[in-house]
């Protein structure tokens, strides 16, 4: 029995270096087809560029210098934004308008004028849209871990998009990109959106802060563990989170949570639990690139899908998450059913679809 104390309270107190701001790992690359800690595990296959158009001198080799790394300038003032949270028996109802609740952004587009502009172009605007998102109040791990898609992931507690780690290219988003001073900018639909931390949300410095949710109903929470230690990913898993005590709905449990930190993948690296579906604004698309638009996860998540699904054998669009589950671990040509959110029960056959994806198609289509 002693032996076993000891070996816990040395597990318990167990300390990782803090992540230097002025040598941070580059995320370039750190992509996987399977969950991977420090690596985001994305669903999308094929990235068709955009973002930045220079490689700031911040970036030196395999590492880049965050003190260093300009922004956008500018202080727009967003006094039309709104954002609130509502809750029901077993779910979270997020409502907002994507427009920053509780701080300014920069200018965008870039201006000429702007020294951000000799690297990153961004050509687009900020504009509203209506965001309503159902989550699941307790939110439970999915047998296996899922992958994120291009475009939101989860929102934050200033009503704005939060996305993984990556710009259109497929390149680390917070290194590459040009933010402004809350680290923030619109994609090519106006999609104002953070790719990692910010330095504006409410708390963020502080211990334990909830900041945000992402689509499974798990909290995103700040750096800063409860002993004053900032976290990175020595101490997370492969989906960039970790079960410790939180606050949550003002009581204090033991929960499985994200984190948002200062090393790659910053968000998160998949998804812990099953992710609701929400319409999809073009991915991580900039700079007038083409987005990913209806990239699903796969594994058994509703990803972010903007075109409908239906046809999607013949159509080329991609098959719904329900019918990529359905297959996962199945030869190609094997029988399969799903069911639709609809509570539509489909019987069909497993076949590699675009993306090197292999899907439920049911025998009517």
């Amino acid at each position: 029995m002693r032996s076993m104390l000891i070996v816990l309270t040395l597990g318990l107190t167990a300390v990782h270096a803090a992540p230097d701001p002025h040598h941070l790992p580059l995320g370039d690359g750190k992509i996987s087809s399977q969950p991977q800690r420090g690596y985001v595990y994305v669903c999308n296959s094929r990235f068709d560029g955009g973002g930045a158009q220079v490689k700031g001198d911040w970036i030196q080799g395999a590492f880049w210098d965050e003190t260093r790394k300009l922004s956008v300038q500018g202080q727009v003032s967003w006094p039309d934004a709104r954002f609130s949270i509502s809750l029901s028996a077993d779910s979270r109802l997020l409502q907002g308008n994507g427009l920053p609740l509780g701080h300014v952004t920069g200018v965008f587009p870039v201006a000429r004028s702007d020294p951000a502009y000799a690297v990153d172009r961004n050509p687009n605007r900020i504009s509203s849209h209506t965001v309503q998102i159902r989550l699941p109040r307790q939110p439970l791990r999915a047998a296996q871990p899922s992958c994120v898609p291009m475009g939101m992931i989860g929102v934050a507690l200033s009503g704005v998009a939060i996305y993984n780690a990556l710009d259109a290219g497929g390149r680390d988003a917070v290194a590459h990109e040009v933010q402004d001073r809350c680290n923030g900018h619109p994609q090519r639909e106006g999609e104002y959106h953070y790719h990692g931390p910010s330095p504006c949300l409410e708390g963020a410095n502080e211990r334990g802060k909830l900041l945000g949710y992402a689509l499974d109903g798990f909290g995103i929470y700040s750096s800063v563990d409860e002993s004053g230690r900032e976290l990175g990913n020595a101490d997370l898993d492969e989906c960039h989170g970790r079960t410790a005590p939180v606050w949550w709905e003002g009581l204090r449990v033991m929960l499985y949570h994200y984190v948002l930190t200062r090393e790659y993948p910053y968000t998160m690296g998949c998804f812990r639990g099953t992710p609701v579906r929400v319409a999809s604004r073009s991915g991580n698309g900039e700079n007038g690139a083409p987005g990913m638009p209806g990239n699903a996860p796969a594994g058994g998540q509703g990803g972010a899908q903007r075109q409908g699904q239906e046809g999607y054998a013949g159509g080329g669009r991609v098959p719904p998450p329900e019918a990529q589950v359905a297959c996962q671990g199945q030869a190609e040509g094997s029988g399969c059913r799903f069911v639709t959110p609809r509570g539509d029960v489909l019987h069909g056959q497993c076949r590699q679809m675009p993306g090197n994806v292999v899907a439920c198609v049911p025998a009517s289509r």
